[in-house]
């Protein structure tokens, strides 16, 4: 299997030497009109949660846990799901469809927390179903010394969505008085679209090359074929990190709400905070992966994460309004840029095809487990000790785990050598 991966990685590099394979390119369509519809809601959550329905930050954190955390477990079983029988379209599609249908959720919710967090976690479940199988489907698509530069582009077209949904959700809010209900009406309608473009235009996986036959002999547990990739010790070190690095990092939630609370602007110009971020994301995606290309993805996702760490700094210590708004967001921008794409760069190398999904999910899930635990442990402290000491803590626990990271992730990359 692995000698048949090589030779078919070989011939795509022939076919796609300077140029973006067309699968990635139609994954990045279908997750720029999702994350249109995606960003409409999560660029008016936090203003909606804390400034109409007046939760606590304390009570925020936990949702905004729940927002990024709910999906460990389905993410395992939609990246082992993938690899079975190589339904990587059919899963990725269930997940984009879900996640549609929650927007409904929020519509029918009205201003009940419960149903919001039900809805939400319906948006998260489908997002944790499809994430694994369509980053595989990119993986697969691209030769091994360009997934940096496939990575960046797919997600400079997701972030064209991201920076078009705040603006739709501002539009929206100004047309309508704060009529939130027509956001999640709208957001629907164009999450449908982005189920539809997945359906007419991405391939399955077995457009992509041969599919692993079921392996013989005596069956093997669910649990150990799930964890089967963590058997590769680079790919264990790249995991360890990213879980590190994600149980210091408190969400741009937060950055956000923090922004807010310091420069005492009107809550209307909320929505727009996220539109500064995705703009440098989407300058930078592109030369990040093809920087992670030529010199190691290593040094981006470590650069990615101390630009993080400033822009909390920034928070701490910079009172002048412009320089602060416009340092952190360009900092986040940068942080996104930097680490995203170029984590599944790193991570692609180190897992065979057979268990690209698999191998991908455990990563995602590792990053959402302790994304859940930074963002309920933020919450509590700002709840505790008030938002200045909850951010100094933040800057000391990033600054541990970005050295912690550096010593645990791999200084070379290389093909996974098991099948």
């Amino acid at each position: 299997m692995y000698l048949a991966t090589t030779d078919a990685a070989a011939a795509t590099t022939k076919l796609t030497r300077g140029r973006v394979a067309g699968p990635v390119l139609a994954l990045g369509t279908v997750s720029l009109v999702t994350d249109i519809s995606s960003e409409m809601v999560t660029a008016v959550l936090p203003l909606y949660f804390v400034l109409q329905l007046g939760l606590s930050p304390l009570q925020f954190g936990f949702l905004d846990g729940l927002y990024n955390g709910v999906t460990a477990l389905v993410r395992l079983a939609g990246g082992h799901a993938a690899d079975r029988g190589g339904r990587h379209k059919l899963v990725a599609g269930t997940g984009y469809a879900l996640s549609a249908l929650s927007r409904l959720g929020l519509l029918l919710a009205g201003g009940g927390t419960a149903g919001i967090s039900a809805a939400i976690a319906a948006d998260r479940i489908g997002k944790g179903v499809r994430t694994a199988p369509r980053d595989a489907l990119i993986s697969l698509s691209s030769p091994p010394d360009a997934l940096g530069r496939a990575f960046g582009v797919h997600r400079a077209m997701d972030t064209t969505g991201a920076l078009l949904g705040p603006l739709a959700a501002f539009a929206l809010l100004w047309a309508t008085a704060d009529a939130y209900d027509a956001v999640f009406v709208v957001s629907f309608c164009v999450g449908l679209l982005g189920v539809l473009l997945l359906v007419a235009f991405v391939p399955g996986r077995a457009a992509l090359g041969p599919v692993a036959a079921p392996a013989t002999g005596p069956r093997v547990p669910l649990r150990s074929r799930i964890a089967e990739p963590l058997r590769d010790a680079a790919f264990r070190r790249i995991m360890a990190a990213a879980a590190l690095l994600g149980a210091a990092t408190i969400g741009d939630s937060f950055v956000y709400l923090l922004l807010q609370k310091q420069l005492d602007f009107a809550v209307r110009w909320f929505p727009l905070l996220p539109l500064g971020t995705a703009a440098v994301y989407l300058l930078l995606a592109v030369p990040a992966g093809r920087l992670g290309d030529r010199i190691g993805r290593r040094v981006p996702f470590l650069f990615g994460h101390a630009a993080l760490l400033a822009a909390y700094v920034l928070l701490l210590v910079v009172g002048d309004g412009t320089v602060l708004l416009a340092g952190v967001l360009v900092l986040v921008g940068v942080f996104y840029a930097a680490t995203d794409g170029v984590l599944m760069a790193l991570a692609g190398p180190a897992l065979p095809a057979a268990r690209q999904a698999s191998g991908m999910a455990l990563l995602q899930t590792g990053q959402a487990l302790s994304r859940l635990l930074a963002a309920a442990g933020f919450g509590a402290a700002w709840t505790l000790w008030g938002s200045r000491a909850a951010l100094v803590i933040a800057v000391v626990v990033l600054a541990a785990a970005l050295a912690g990271a550096a010593a645990l992730l791999p200084r070379t990359e290389r093909r996974s050598s098991w099948s």
